[in-house]
């Protein structure tokens, strides 16, 4: 925007330079005093000159001095316009300058919980989180795996205590069919006998 702001501030003065010398270069009243002067006679060391022909170059010149005083004055306003329309030009850039960074820095933040955080915050805080969760994850897993393992033990001595059990129950029944036998086989001996 500032190149375009020199762009066009150069380009005004150059044009405004070219047109001063154009006008500068192609000048009536110097055509007409020369034509004034080549027109007089000489008079001993003097030039006579016609009263009218100085009378309508001074009138010529002074047209041609406020026709160049009018053109300064053209000049000088359009300079001003032109500076007013820079400083213009300054502010609207400036304007869009501070829109751009308010842009861009709501593109590069992101609302989390209400709060603006920048765009790498919330990748540090999201990456913390997946590995806060994949941390509690292995944990509960190997937990599990430990707790797994663990009934599994508990299992497999509940099922030999079982076993040993059974053996006991099926050792004390017969124990006790024996032990009955006999007591019945002494009753038997002792009614008989």
């Amino acid at each position: 925007m500032n190149k375009t702001i020199f762009g066009i501030l150069s380009l005004s003065l150059l044009s405004l330079q070219s047109y001063a010398q154009d006008s500068l270069s192609t000048n009536p009243v110097q055509d007409e005093f020369n034509e004034l002067i080549e027109s007089s006679n000489n008079y001993q060391g003097y030039k006579v000159v016609d009263y009218d022909a100085l009378i309508r170059l001074k009138n010529n010149t002074n047209r041609h001095f406020d026709e160049l005083r009018a053109e300064i004055e053209t000049q000088k306003n359009t300079a001003k316009e032109q500076v007013a329309e820079i400083e213009t030009l300054k502010e609207k850039l400036q304007a869009t300058q501070q829109d751009l960074e308010k842009v861009n820095a709501e593109k590069d933040a992101i609302k989390f919980l209400g709060m603006p955080m920048s765009k790498g915050s919330y990748m540090g805080m999201m990456w913390g989180i997946v590995g806060i969760l994949l941390i509690a994850l292995l944990f509960f897993i190997y937990r599990y795996k430990n707790s797994h393992a663990t009934t599994r033990e508990a299992r497999k001595r509940l099922a030999e205590t079982e076993k040993e059990f059974d053996l006991y129950r099926t050792k004390a029944l017969e124990k006790e069919q024996r032990l009955g036998r006999m007591l019945q086989d002494e009753r038997n001996k002792t009614s008989n006998g």
